[in-house]
């Protein structure tokens, strides 16, 4: 399975590609992008870890990370890929979600908007079990996304890192939706204004 072209009522999401490279030079060159990822990335290393993506899509067929495009302009990218680190669980199905939008972008609604694509696509077209994201405790902006589409709060951990973010003492978040609790929230009736 290739993968999947997607579209929401504002966004088309398209698999990366190589002519996304220089979005992805700008996106993950801001310093306020990269906040509670890293420090701003070279040219070089935005290349190196573009490959990387280009290849997670290459893992589990299905998966992989797509550009997001707003009127065929650029706003930043989504991700279901498989899980890396052993306590993650299982690779077979489940994926981490994740997002990363240009500045000028955000607070739109809009990494909400394709996360919950993203989390229809994993669950009803691709058959996942479990679809889960991670981010620094501190990261109230990616916690408020990750809870208004749906992902319960998990655990906090702690990682070890050379050279840690401020913040980094707090650990990180575990937030995830089971198919089972998505098909649930689908088909749960509305509650009533009184």
């Amino acid at each position: 399975m290739s993968q999947a072209t997607l579209r929401t009522a504002r966004i088309q999401l398209v698999p990366l590609a190589d002519e996304h490279l220089e979005h992805e030079v700008e996106l993950d060159a801001d310093p306020e992008v990269m906040r509670y990822l890293g420090p701003p990335r070279t040219r070089a290393e935005v290349e190196a870890a573009h490959r990387l993506r280009l290849a997670a899509a290459q893992r589990v067929p299905g998966l992989g990370f797509w550009a997001g495009l707003v009127d065929g302009e650029f706003v930043g990218w989504w991700i279901l890929e498989p899980p890396e680190r052993a306590d993650q669980g299982p690779v077979e199905g489940q994926a981490e979600l994740g997002y990363r939008l240009l500045r000028r972008y955000w607070r739109q609604g809009l990494a909400s908007e394709g996360a919950r694509e993203l989390i229809r696509h994993g669950f009803e077209d691709l058959g996942l079990e479990r679809i889960f994201a991670e981010t620094m405790t501190v990261n109230a902006g990616s916690r408020a996304t990750m809870a208004s589409v749906g992902l319960r709060y998990v655990r906090t951990f702690h990682l070890d890192f050379d050279d840690p973010l401020p913040g980094a003492e707090e650990g990180e978040v575990e937030y995830a939706l089971t198919r089972r609790e998505w098909l649930a929230d689908r088909t749960a009736p509305a509650a009533t204004a009184g």
